[in-house]
């Protein structure tokens, strides 16, 4: 499985550019504090040098989902899925919302998640809007 993922995940993302409606539902900065008020985990998935460069979204785990050159980590997967179960609702972040859209897809159309949340132009718009971050 580990083999494929990345082909898999680098197939999603060109699929992120088509037409077809994603199968989790992206959010906004409104839509992520009504998660956060409810208490929905959030995952960063963002590598350490970039929770440092920016902050996190305060509350958020952290847990890499690629290297630097774009591999994902050995174990990221069994991870995730020991911490956050496919049954429970879960928020992914990254900078932008691409490789959490390449994520969000795989965990929807692979994985049996069932209520995934990206937030669609991640940390840079929470940024971008003044809100609050916690140093990661």
């Amino acid at each position: 499985m580990s083999v494929r993922l990345p082909a898999i995940l680098g197939f999603s993302l060109l699929l992120g550019a088509c037409a077809e409606p994603p199968p989790y539902t992206n959010v906004d900065n409104a839509g992520l504090q009504q998660l956060l008020d409810r208490g929905v985990p959030v995952v960063d998935i963002r590598r350490p040098d970039e929770w440092r460069e920016t902050g996190v979204v305060q509350g958020s785990a952290l847990l890499t989902f690629v290297d630097a050159n774009g591999r994902v980590r050995p174990g990221f997967l069994e991870t995730l899925a020991e911490h956050h179960p496919p049954t429970e609702p879960l928020v992914l972040i990254c900078r932008t919302g691409s490789r959490t859209d390449a994520l969000g897809r795989h965990l929807v159309e692979r994985m049996g998640y069932t209520r995934v949340y990206n937030v669609r132009d991640g940390i840079t718009e929470w940024i971008r809007k003044g809100l609050p971050v916690a140093r990661g």
